[in-house]
């Protein structure tokens, strides 16, 4: 890959660094909290609450003892409490043998173990917290399809002859019935589309005002872009949210399931687009790619795709959704995050899908950028994501994450002690030289894969 090909298109590189910068920053402060607030309802004191490394920029110290720091370089943070020898908390600071009994207590090392293990725990579990808290405020503000199915807004779409409106409840579709929101992403209503003839305009009949009519409406499912895919062909080319595909190599199309048909069939040719936007016609010429995609019933697929999901021609009207459902949509959505991590990460390493799929700092930024320019609510989805990725990622048994430092208390659980400094020290060694490593592949995956 051409390193200048993963600069995203809104605003430049600046404008990418930003979005990664403020996603990351936001990540990290909450797990560093985490840490920080539990060790504090654990009588462990923090010396310092570090967001970035290196020289400090601002700083001030609490009625805690605590001193607050922003650092010059904004990609990381780190607490550090009291006895440690550094950020890590994996050795003791020269004054520790000097402590008494009272202040060993208030120290990481010194601390019971059953207060250490939840200090270290707390991280993760605080990424964690913030996705739920996230999805949950996201799926309470956009709200679930209301029912029966009714047309909140029409999409604009390049279609002469559209007589149904915002507020029609939809009956039947060329004589089939509609199905309930329940049917809804099921094989029914998948079904159900499949069956529709493909054809711009169709019979609708609706409820309105009260009343049973028949009026004109679009296919229901057209190839329209409702959300690109940050580093994807469509994304590439500079396709944007709105555009609507009409012809594929001078083939007029209609609906969403015929370019996907051509795009899986392509085998990676070039395909020759139509696209109309905003009024205009443009034409664009773009190569699908493998993509690896992840399958409800376990592991992965392989297929051709260009990196845009489509959606219904319509906003359909929505209701309100409660703070109960929505907080169980959100632990639902985090399971789902930690089910496909887990399950991309083996087949990773079993051979079965590309290495590729694991980016790097440079492919995080890219799609930082990507998802701030399809709007906030994109943004902040992605955030929370990244966050349980990153608590996630912090619950692998590798030493020096806080994974590692969790193996080691469960050591002491069991033999009665901890293992030795100089073990640590070898074991630390180790761990921080097998993270680097994965950064360093990882960062080649996002400069030289495709």
């Amino acid at each position: 890959m051409d390193p200048m090909a993963i600069i995203p298109q809104f605003g430049g590189v600046f404008m990418t660094v930003v979005a990664f910068i403020v996603a990351l920053s936001i990540i990290v402060a909450i797990h560093e909290y985490g840490h920080y607030i539990v060790g504090r309802w654990c009588g462990i004191k923090a010396e310092v609450f570090s967001l970035g490394f290196g020289p400090v920029i601002w700083s001030r110290v609490d009625k805690h003892g605590t001193r607050w720091q922003f650092a010059a370089l904004p990609f990381g943070g780190y607490v550090k409490f009291m006895g440690d020898a550094n950020a890590a908390s994996g050795t003791a600071s020269d004054d520790y043998d000097t402590m008494n009994a009272e202040q060993k207590r208030h120290t990481m090392l010194g601390a019971p173990l059953w207060a250490r293990a939840a200090t270290v725990a707390a991280g993760p579990v605080f990424n964690f917290v913030l996705s739920i808290v996230v999805f949950s405020a996201v799926m309470m503000a956009q709200g679930k399809v209301a029912e029966p199915l009714t047309v909140g807004e029409l999409t604009d779409l390049p279609v002469e002859g559209i007589t149904l409106q915002p507020g029609d409840e939809l009956v039947r579709i060329e004589g089939q019935a509609v199905p309930t929101r329940e049917d809804e992403g099921s094989d029914e209503f998948e079904d159900f589309i499949d069956a529709l003839p493909k054809e711009a305009l169709l019979d609708y009949e609706v409820r309105r005002d009260g009343e049973l009519i028949t009026v004109q409406g679009p296919y229901p499912m057209p190839p329209h872009v409702v959300q690109l895919s940050p580093q994807s062909a469509a994304y590439d080319i500079d396709m944007k949210q709105g555009d609507v595909i009409t012809a594929v190599e001078d083939q007029p199309i209609v609906a969403f399931s015929q370019l996907k048909d051509i795009v899986e069939s392509s085998e990676g040719r070039v395909l020759q687009l139509d696209v109309w936007r905003d009024g205009e016609m443009l034409e664009f010429a773009l190569a699908p790619r493998r993509v690896d995609e992840p399958q409800e019933e376990g592991g992965f697929k392989t297929e051709w795709r260009i990196g845009i999901a489509g959606g219904l021609a319509f906003e359909p009207a929505t209701e309100r959704l409660g703070p109960v459902a929505a907080f169980g949509n959100g632990v639902s959505q985090v399971g789902r995050v930690i089910a496909g991590s887990v399950s991309g990460l083996y087949h990773m390493v079993t051979g079965a899908i590309s290495s590729c799929n694991m980016s790097g700092p440079l492919g995080i930024a890219e799609v930082s950028g990507a998802m701030a320019s399809q709007g906030i609510s994109n943004y902040i989805w992605f955030i929370a994501v990244l966050s349980t990725a990153v608590g996630l990622l912090n619950l692998f048994p590798i030493p020096v994450l806080d994974g590692g430092h969790l193996v080691f208390y469960a050591y002491e659980a069991v033999a009665g002690r901890p293992p030795s400094d100089k073990v640590l020290r070898v074991i630390m060694t180790v761990g921080l030289v097998f993270v680097l490593s994965v950064m360093a592949f990882a960062l080649g995956n996002d400069i030289f894969c495709p």
